[in-house]
């Protein structure tokens, strides 16, 4: 795997840990994927552990 897509796949988890983040302190709400914010931290976890060396 090259260093792009390991910086693209950490970039992702980031966005998608911030995004959980926010939907949990309610600034950011999208009702359709309310309920799968763990999920959403743990395919976050998973790209970082994918990404890592």
């Amino acid at each position: 795997m090259s260093n792009k897509t390991r910086a693209i796949l950490k970039g992702i988890a980031v966005v998608l840990v911030l995004l959980a983040v926010l939907m949990q302190l309610q600034i950011v709400i999208i009702p359709a994927i309310a309920g799968y914010r763990f999920w959403i931290v743990v395919i976050s976890f998973g790209l970082m552990l994918i990404s890592s060396k």
